[in-house]
């Protein structure tokens, strides 16, 4: 099984282009995951996954998600090589994001409280679950 779960800032704010071939969205972006701090290091270490998302979830994470801001995603590890003009051979490894969420607390990020949706995935459009996103706000219960 191949799935990750991260949780970290964003060191910039996503890049946004089409693919020449058949123009579809991709998004990248790097994410600083803080690891845990051992009693030697005292100080927290942080790693910088590089994440890329397709399509809608690329689109998504263009437009809500800056720099510095608290995000989770739900992916895919993913490797690549390709040979530059020289010859010589790179190798690639990234997070493909399935999902992406906000992580900050709606009182902690900027503009407190705007109507930007919480949460993207490519499956939440056509899901059928019974589930339905609730303001986290309300003090009613929908039952």
């Amino acid at each position: 099984m191949n799935k990750v779960v991260l949780m970290g800032r964003l060191t910039k704010d996503p890049e946004l282009r089409y693919t020449s071939g058949n123009n579809t969205a991709v998004a990248s972006f790097t994410l600083a995951v803080n690891r845990r701090a051992t009693a030697k290091e005292g100080q927290p270490q942080a790693d910088f996954i590089n994440i890329v998302a397709w399509n809608k979830t690329a689109e998504f994470c263009q437009k809500y998600f800056t720099k510095g801001q608290q995000v989770a995603l739900v992916g895919r590890i993913q490797t690549r090589t390709w040979d530059d003009n020289e010859g010589k051979r790179h190798y690639v490894t990234e997070v493909v994001a399935d999902e992406t969420y906000f992580a900050d607390s709606k009182r902690g990020s900027e503009g407190g409280g705007g109507s930007a949706p919480r949460t993207y995935s490519e499956s939440s459009a056509s899901s059928s679950d019974g589930f339905y996103p609730m303001d986290e706000d309300s003090d009613e219960l929908p039952f």
